[in-house]
């Protein structure tokens, strides 16, 4: 067996470093859903950590193994508890279905969600009665 072979199967590219190609892939596995979050595409893909990027630049980053638990109340809006924090996001329509079978509650319990974004004041005001718009997240 040749190491060409080997290599081959170690890794997409053929044993080498990452090329701009592999992190195009990467980057086409997520679709971004309205603006005000992001989508795994694959069936079976699952995001590693989810982002969490407020309006002035601020991103925090959680993975996904850390969030002990997910809550979803309309009035209050998602709460996320990882590592004996409390992390809250804000908004309007966050259990509603943004393309068929796409829900933010549901895609963050399925880790299919990489990044939660905090729209500001032109994106709310441009953003339809039925979509997912993310007021504030806190943390």
């Amino acid at each position: 067996m040749s190491d060409d072979i080997i290599r081959k199967y170690l890794s997409r590219n053929g044993g080498g470093p990452p090329t701009d190609s592999d992190t195009e892939n990467d980057a086409d596995a997520t679709e971004d859903v309205g603006g005000a979050f992001g989508w795994v595409r694959g069936v079976r893909d699952r995001a590693i950590s989810l982002e969490l990027r407020k309006k002035d630049g601020t991103i925090l980053a959680i993975n996904y193994g850390w969030i002990e638990r997910f809550e979803f109340e309309p009035s209050e809006g998602i709460t996320l508890y990882a590592g004996g924090k409390k992390l809250t996001i804000k908004g309007r329509n966050l259990n509603a279905e943004t393309r068929p079978l796409i829900r933010l509650f549901s895609g963050l319990c399925r880790h299919r969600v990489p990044y939660v974004v905090e729209a500001d004041l032109p994106a709310q005001l441009k953003a339809g009665p039925t979509a997912t718009v993310i007021d504030q997240i806190v943390w």
